[in-house]
């Protein structure tokens, strides 16, 4: 097995190599490592390597890391988040990835008790099987967020779809990057909208030329210890 600082220095190495490439920043990006498949003493490791940014999809998942790592890290949900486990996790998480519906932003926001930093997730390549609403339900929706104080929406997300054709993932994330371009110009004081959470271990390089600001990636950085994959 790779070593986790192996890892590492391969996944900051391409993300330096595409930010030359393209004339962007490398402090720019956000590294989220994604330690929903692996144990707490895999994410510790990560985190004594100057990984400061965790991101679960379980609520029983990050309660658990959250209990044995007790450094300052930001805990990153991107799982798809049941409005009943809202009140368990809302004091838990620094940023919610997967704001999908009405009802969930009324719930963030009844439950929390100062603004939480959201994405909204688009569901751009269509698929059943991925939550998010449509690029066509952006504008609305971001106007029905007015009323909500405690929702902070910082950008937007999205996840492409699980092939090998590049041209086909990049233009789901340049369409996301359009939606997001769109939400910016209207200087939605409550949304500014300004970030772009996409990219995970196959596709991240590609997510960084397209705009990503941060990138979720499990697999390819912390390996994994069951079945269960990013």
């Amino acid at each position: 097995m790779v070593e986790t600082k192996q890892r590492l220095a391969i996944i900051q190495q391409q993300i330096n190599e595409t930010c030359k490439k393209i004339g962007r920043n490398p402090e720019d990006i956000t590294l989220i490592a994604v330690t929903k498949s692996v144990s707490s003493k895999r994410a510790q490791t990560l985190v004594d390597l100057g990984v400061k940014d965790l991101g679960e999809n379980r609520l029983e998942g990050l309660l658990d890391k959250q209990e044995n790592i007790q450094e300052k890290v930001n805990w990153h949900f991107i799982g798809n988040l049941q409005t009943r486990k809202v009140k368990e996790l809302i004091h838990k998480i620094d940023c919610l990835h997967s704001l999908d519906r009405m009802s969930l932003v009324k719930e963030v926001n009844k439950r929390a008790s100062e603004p939480l930093k959201c994405f909204v997730q688009i569901n751009v390549s269509g698929e059943e099987s991925k939550s998010g609403i449509t690029p066509e339900e952006a504008d609305t929706f971001f106007e029905q967020l007015a009323e909500y104080e405690n929702v902070h929406v910082i950008g937007l997300m999205t996840m492409a779809p699980n092939t090998e054709d590049e041209s086909e993932i990049r233009s789901v994330f340049r369409s996301l990057r359009e939606v997001r371009d769109k939400i910016t110009a209207k200087q939605l004081p409550y949304a500014p909208c300004t970030q772009l959470s996409m990219g995970m271990s196959n596709d991240f390089m590609i997510a960084i030329e397209e705009g990503a600001t941060h990138i979720r990636v499990g697999t390819a950085l912390v390996g994994s210890e069951s079945e269960e994959d990013e």
